[in-house]
């Protein structure tokens, strides 16, 4: 007699053989997508009722009714669908899946059905070793969630196919002196397991990036540093994994500092978001953003004025959306795009990069914007004559990425690839035959490290650094940095120096080092992080700074 376990077997290799062919125009099979991992993965410190305050996500706090779900979620007390159910939020907590099963079936039109396993401060080493699991076993607990799941697709005669297996954890192996080290070795072993547990050997993984915008990017860099470096290495060699960048994911604020571990609601929902892109990206689905400037809108022999603005969170503009910007007519304005004023940008550290010179408007991920768009209107307004901006950002990083010595964790260093992007910008103006003034790099200092004691206290001579050096390697010793710069969220204690007193001491001693404060920033919901009102008012701001000392 043939044993369940076998007869199970043999159902999930008919299903994966009769749709293993089965063209991606296909709308009809089922895509059954795995999500596993830890507390970042589980959602936590997300709340479902704050997805209304996401404009992009809206609605995405309700059922999505052609959706199927089965989950196991928890760690002492697994909190468990004992079958499929519809995707929702679990109580208040929402994770990954919701916005990537509403991006993927937006996009495919076809079914969408998820199964996922996580357990908040679980290792690899131990709860999800396929070999000897310990722990809390999820490994094997997993296994048989997914078996359950698909044999019960079968029982009902619904035809489908695993398309991936989204996998973010690593935060509790990299505090291991024995599981940080083995790390490559182990989520080798892991991939390969599944693979053959599942009889799919081609399954796709796509293995999440530790962000380093938490608090862990900081006071556990090199720790960070190790597990993303062992991640890479693994999807590197494997062509049937990916890594899913999401350091420029937002992450929950905090009610002291304002730094956190979790990534909150606003970056589950870009969590998911990238896992979406990502499978789409590879399914041949993923539709490119295009913003074409039509027409050059400049004599070609004419000068131009190049602005360059860069920095963190709030200068890529994390938290404002182009739908805030629509709630005002005196805002309105800057949500159209503005074709006068030729707009590059290289943001999220690389995530989303303009293919070439569009116009001024909203351009980053999640429809968000940052300063340059009511920067750029106050320009055009006071007349300064043509000019462009190319924005540089990565709201993932802290501020000693920036420096050019960098630091060990060598894939956050931003030095090098910002001065390239620099001069980049000012070899395609000049190109188009212009000649062209590099007018200033408008800089707001970050957040995270005004947030975060030790890396305060050493803003003020990582920038220094960081300025003297740019002087150098693009050529213009008098080069003008404007370095705005918002209260820090953490009280200093009293014998520390206050970084406007810093940036004040800099501006006295070195003439083109300009310190805009920005007292101005209207009150906002959260620390650290701006929404629209306090973006806008920040490229206000900026702006003039510089039209105060251009004459």
């Amino acid at each position: 007699m043939t044993s369940k376990p076998m007869l199970h077997l043999l159902g999930l290799i008919l299903a994966c053989t009769t749709t293993a062919n089965t063209s991606q125009s296909d709308t009809k099979t089922l895509r059954v997508f795995i999500f596993a991992g830890q507390s970042n993965m589980v959602g936590s410190h997300s709340r479902a009722t704050d997805i209304k305050l996401f404009p992009p996500f809206a609605r995405l706090d309700q059922p999505q009714e052609n959706v199927m779900y089965s989950y196991s979620i928890g760690r002492e007390e697994m909190n468990s669908s004992n079958g499929w159910t519809t995707l929702k939020p679990l109580g208040n907590v929402i994770g990954p899946e919701v916005s990537f099963a509403h991006t993927v079936a937006r996009a495919t039109k076809a079914p969408i059905a998820i199964i996922k396993c996580a357990s908040g401060g679980t290792t690899l080493g131990e709860d999800w070793n396929p070999d000897s699991p310990g722990g809390f076993k999820l490994y094997p607990l997993a296994l048989q969630l997914i078996r359950s799941s698909l044999a019960e697709l079968d029982r009902k005669g619904i035809r489908y196919r695993v398309e991936g297996f989204m996998w973010h954890q690593g935060e509790n192996d990299m505090f291991s002196r024995d599981y940080k080290p083995a790390y490559s070795k182990n989520l080798k072993n892991f991939l390969a397991s599944w693979r053959r547990d599942l009889n799919l050997p081609k399954l796709n993984f796509y293995i999440g990036e530790l962000c380093t915008k938490t608090v862990w990017g900081m006071d556990n860099r090199e720790n960070m540093h190790a597990i993303r470096t062992a991640q890479k290495a693994v999807t590197a060699e494997d062509p049937n994994a990916e890594y899913i960048r999401t350091s420029q994911n937002a992450v929950e604020i905090d009610d002291n500092a304002g730094l956190h571990y979790h990534y909150g609601t606003l970056g589950q929902l870009q969590h998911g978001e990238g896992y979406a892109n990502a499978y789409l990206q590879k399914i041949g689905k993923l539709v490119p953003r295009t913003r074409p400037l039509k027409t050059w809108p400049f004599r070609n022999s004419s000068p131009i004025k190049l602005f360059i603005l860069a920095g963190h969170r709030n200068m890529e503009g994390e938290r404002a959306f182009r739908a805030d910007l629509l709630t005002s007519p005196a805002t309105a304005v800057l949500a159209k795009d503005n074709p006068k004023i030729p707009f590059k940008y290289n943001l999220g550290g690389g995530t989303t990069i303009s293919r070439a010179w569009e116009p001024l408007g909203v351009a980053g991920a999640s429809e968000t914007f940052g300063p340059e768009l009511s920067f750029g209107h106050q320009l055009q307004a006071a007349s300064v004559g043509n000019f462009a901006i190319a924005k540089f950002t990565h709201s993932g990083s802290q501020i000693n990425d920036w420096t050019p010595a960098g630091t060990s964790a060598t894939d956050q260093n931003q030095y090098k690839p910002f001065i390239d992007f620099v001069k980049q910008s000012i070899k395609e103006l000049q190109a188009k035959g212009h000649q062209v003034e590099l007018v200033g790099i408008f800089y707001h200092l970050g957040e995270n490290d005004l947030a975060y004691g030790p890396y305060r206290r050493q803003a003020s001579k990582w920038l220094k650094e960081t300025v003297s050096q740019s002087r150098i390697d693009l050529a213009d010793p008098k080069l003008k940095w404007f370095v705005s710069q918002q209260a820090p969220s953490e009280t200093p204690g009293p014998k520390e120096p206050k970084i406007e007193d810093e940036l004040a001491a800099i501006t006295a001693a070195d003439p083109s080092f300009i310190h805009v404060p920005t007292t101005d920033i209207p009150k906002q919901r959260e620390k650290i992080v701006f929404t629209a009102s306090g973006i806008v008012k920040l490229g206000e701001i900026l702006a003039q700074g510089y039209l105060s000392k251009r004459h």
